[in-house]
């Protein structure tokens, strides 16, 4: 039991010790806490003040700067608008002297003014009097002379003018005879010689073909039944099939000598085959066609080597090959461009120039015939827009312009081309002429050589090749004949085309008339 109660008397004194021993550690605890936060609010407090005496030193440093960068820009704005003080006095000083100078010239000008105005004031005078004294002089001549000033002028501008025209008149038939005479000889030379050394032959083509039959009875197969065999070839190659009652012949019309040609081949191979009905028709109209276009890429090599020409384009070729089915006035266009070429390059090396060249020129310079009747524009210009399209040298394609006279010639060769052609063109028997282009032709010849004044008559002789004009003597004197022969020659050259050339022949006729009794 005492040892009971002593336990429990531990118990006691350990219950009652425990409020005591937390209550004396809180306090402690408190007071620590205390002293901590004390000593925070001095660091803090420290720290501030430390701050602040920063930020009052960081300021005054700041002003510090800012008052000298002020200070700075202050001067240097000081300067600047200084220096702008400077160049606007100079500036005043230099436009007070530009207008001291200007107000110097304008004295000036006034003075010279001054002195114009005096000057035209005696001109004027002077001029009175010379004018006085020339009416005066011009009435003592008229009065001496008997004539008035117009009638005087008139006479010597008449004297004038009959000098000269005598005198020019004569120069030029002096120059044109001289000039003549030296080229007419050249001229013919080589003319004659390359004419000589050119053998061309000429066909005259028309605008049908004619294929011969074995026997009569072959019209009937080639119409068919109901007419379908003529029908489909029609169709097929675009020609007229002319059936008359011309025994053993068919005659193929057609425009397009391609075309004829296609119609006349296919006809001829059926012909020969025997078996004429509409799919057979079809199959040798195509066969034709290759055969047709095949010789006309022959045709265009074949001319190319007869005449010596190389490296030009394929489709130039070809071009040439179509023209040999082309006739020009029944001249067949291709011999015309080969004979062209051969008389180009004659006449190129007599005068010492680029042969080939020249050939080629004359080979193409008709080239535009291929193709003038499916394009629109003259063959001149198509032939031009061909050799550039196709990298023809500019003396070729100037040639091809100038040889009707569309442009002036650039070169000797374009020159050259033009005679060829013309040469080409008027031999005898080359072309041929319709009746109504021939009588319209002398018509207008007479025309043009009645609209001038002082021609009485004339008349067309040698198929137009010459004119022979009558002039009225009263009108007309021997040195106007000289000029009057030149602007004719003009005239036809400029209003009229004509193959070679045309003479112009005046004639005044003087005639004195007396009797005897």
């Amino acid at each position: 039991m005492p040892f009971m109660g002593i336990i429990v008397a531990v118990i006691l004194t350990l219950a009652a010790a425990v409020p005591i021993t937390w209550y004396v550690t809180s306090e402690n605890h408190r007071k620590q806490d205390e002293i901590k936060v004390d000593s925070a609010d001095a660091r803090a407090r420290s720290i501030i003040d430390e701050a602040l005496r920063e930020a009052e030193s960081k300021k005054r440093e700041a002003m510090l700067e800012i008052r000298e960068e002020t200070f700075k820009s202050k001067n240097e704005l000081e300067k600047e608008i200084q220096n702008r003080r400077n160049e606007v006095q100079k500036n005043e000083r230099r436009i007070q002297q530009k207008e001291e100078q200007i107000d110097n010239k304008v004295e000036q000008l006034e003075r010279r003014e001054q002195s114009l105005a005096a000057k035209e004031e005696n001109l004027q005078k002077l001029q009175k009097e010379v004018s006085q004294l020339n009416e005066q002089r011009i009435q003592e001549l008229e009065r001496i002379s008997g004539l008035t000033s117009e009638q005087a002028k008139e006479h010597l501008l008449k004297i004038v003018e009959d000098e000269v025209k005598l005198d020019s008149a004569r120069m030029i038939k002096e120059i044109e005879a001289e000039a003549k005479e030296e080229a007419e000889k050249r001229a013919k030379e080589y003319v004659v010689s390359a004419i000589q050394r050119c053998a061309a032959d000429h066909v005259s083509e028309a605008t049908i073909s004619v294929v011969q039959l074995p026997g009569d009875e072959m019209k009937g197969r080639i119409i068919g039944r109901e007419g379908r065999n003529i029908r489909t070839l029609e169709t097929m190659t675009g020609v007229d099939l002319i059936i008359d009652d011309t025994p053993e012949a068919v005659v193929i019309s057609a425009f397009d000598p391609i075309r004829r040609e296609v119609a006349r081949v296919a006809l001829e191979k059926l012909i020969v085959d025997g078996r004429i009905h509409p799919a057979r028709i079809e199959e040798m109209v195509t066969k034709a066609q290759r055969e047709v276009e095949a010789r006309i890429k022959e045709e265009g090599e074949a001319a190319t080597l007869e005449v010596g020409v190389h490296s030009i384009h394929p489709e130039l070729v070809r071009l040439l090959g179509k023209m040999r089915f082309r006739t020009s006035y029944g001249q067949n266009a291709l011999k015309h461009s080969i004979e062209v070429a051969q008389l180009s390059g004659l006449l190129a090396s007599e005068l010492g120039l680029d042969v080939r060249l020249a050939k080629r020129a004359g080979l193409l310079h008709d080239i535009g015939k291929a193709v003038d009747h499916e394009m629109e524009g003259s063959h001149v210009q198509l032939g031009a827009e061909l050799c550039r399209k196709y990298k023809e040298s500019q003396t070729v394609i100037n040639s091809v312009e100038a040889h009707h006279g569309d442009v002036e010639p650039a070169s000797l060769i374009a020159c050259i081309v033009q005679a060829a052609d013309t040469i080409s063109a008027a031999r005898p028997g080359a072309r041929r002429e319709t009746l109504e282009a021939y009588t319209l032709r002398l018509k207008q010849l007479e025309e043009i050589t009645n609209s001038f004044k002082g021609v009485s008559n004339s008349y067309a002789i040698q198929a137009g090749r010459e004119v022979r004009v009558m002039v009225v003597p009263e009108q007309i004197s021997d040195a106007d004949m000289v000029l009057l022969a030149r602007d004719i020659s003009k005239k036809i050259e400029a209003d009229m085309e004509y193959p070679g050339q045309i003479k112009v022949n005046v004639i005044r006729e003087s005639r004195v008339t007396d009797y005897a009794k």
